[in-house]
């Protein structure tokens, strides 16, 4: 079977055709993934405009199916089903995607699927790299999520924590902006942190070891908070005597995101050894970042546990991870009716 996929949670219109392999260890294939993005159009205010990201969606949303299925080498007619992001995520962007998806399956007859945002995520762990060894840790970590997962069988996510503040991409973009690296911030700090010495300025790290009031049901040691760290990169640039230089920028960039990385590949291996995992995982956008990945890599080899990542493409919103959590919800018998709606705060559950 062949399933559309449609993404549009944020500033990203993508569309993807993925193909099921009959293999049981590897059950997915991409044929085509399409990602038209907006970073251009939102870089002027420094951070994703709402309404300007959902008037995109709408220009961009039937060429980019269009293109999605001609790279395919697929119609309407050998699709089985149609996958689209419900949520979380901008409601304005969100609704392009869904009445998209809705009106296509309207008008082919084919099962629409309603997929969480954050289960593409974890699912484009498998797209890349076949059926994960469960139980698994899966850290998803992007601008608007960082969060960790129990996956004990699969379609299955359990949350174990998450971040009490900030989410680590997010933290990227705001201290760019501090050091005046532009939008997005992400890539930039991890290109700097390259040329820079990661010890040169004293950051703190937080350690939470209560549960939060909002989370009662989480126990919280495991949380995650940036929002200190940040503050602390702020008061730095304001006690610096005048405008910091290139190489004091850099070295800024790097103590910042040894700090990030070393509180995230923490939790998660922390997490492995409680929950007994066989493999652990990182994915959504900030899995691209360099020193994460050289570190998830070490971190694996030195305790014999799998560690595994989505390929750059993977690894930001896009619609083939969208495709493949639909087709596991398909084969799992949930299918979404016509009058389905998005979702910006929507549960993954």
């Amino acid at each position: 079977m062949r399933i559309l996929g449609i993404e549009t949670s944020c500033d990203e219109t993508s569309a993807a055709v993925v193909e099921e392999t009959g293999d049981a260890a590897k059950p997915w294939t991409t044929r085509s993934n399409v990602v038209a993005s907006q970073v251009a159009i939102h870089r002027e205010w420094g951070g994703v405009v709402p309404e300007l990201a959902s008037r995109q969606h709408i220009r961009d949303i039937c060429s980019v199916v269009s293109r999605a299925l001609a790279e395919a080498a697929t119609t309407w007619s050998d699709l089985g089903a149609i996958a689209v992001t419900q949520g979380p995520g901008l409601v304005g962007s969100l609704l392009v995607g869904v009445s998209f998806a809705k009106a296509a399956a309207a008008a082919s007859g084919l099962p629409l699927v309603a997929v969480h945002h954050l289960a593409g995520h974890i699912e484009s762990l498998v797209l890349q790299n076949g059926e994960l060894p469960l139980p698994s840790i899966v850290l998803v970590v992007s601008g608007g999520h960082t969060n960790l997962y129990l996956v004990e069988t699969p379609g299955s996510y359990q949350l174990l924590s998450r971040t009490r503040d900030d989410a680590a991409g997010e933290a990227y973009d705001k201290v760019a902006r501090l050091l005046g690296l532009g939008y997005p911030g992400g890539p930039a700090i991890d290109r700097l942190a390259n040329s820079g010495d990661d010890r040169a300025v004293p950051l703190p790290t937080t350690r939470l070891t209560h549960a939060d009031r909002n989370a009662p049901e989480l126990k919280g040691d495991l949380d995650f908070s940036f929002s200190g760290l940040k503050t602390a990169v702020l008061r730095h640039v304001r006690a610096h005597e005048g405008p910091l230089s290139d190489a004091e920028i850099a070295n800024v960039a790097a103590s910042f995101q040894r700090v990030v990385v070393t509180a995230l590949v923490e939790r998660l291996f922390v997490a492995a050894r409680r929950y007994g995992a066989k493999s652990v995982g990182v994915s959504g956008g900030v899995s691209a970042n360099s020193r994460l990945r050289a570190a998830l890599k070490e971190r694996g080899e030195q305790r014999e546990v799998p560690t595994f990542l989505p390929s750059l493409s993977l690894s930001t919103d896009n619609a083939a991870m969208i495709a493949a959590a639909g087709l596991r919800r398909l084969r799992a018998g949930h299918t979404a009716s016509l009058d389905l709606n998005a979702d910006p705060a929507l549960p993954l559950t």
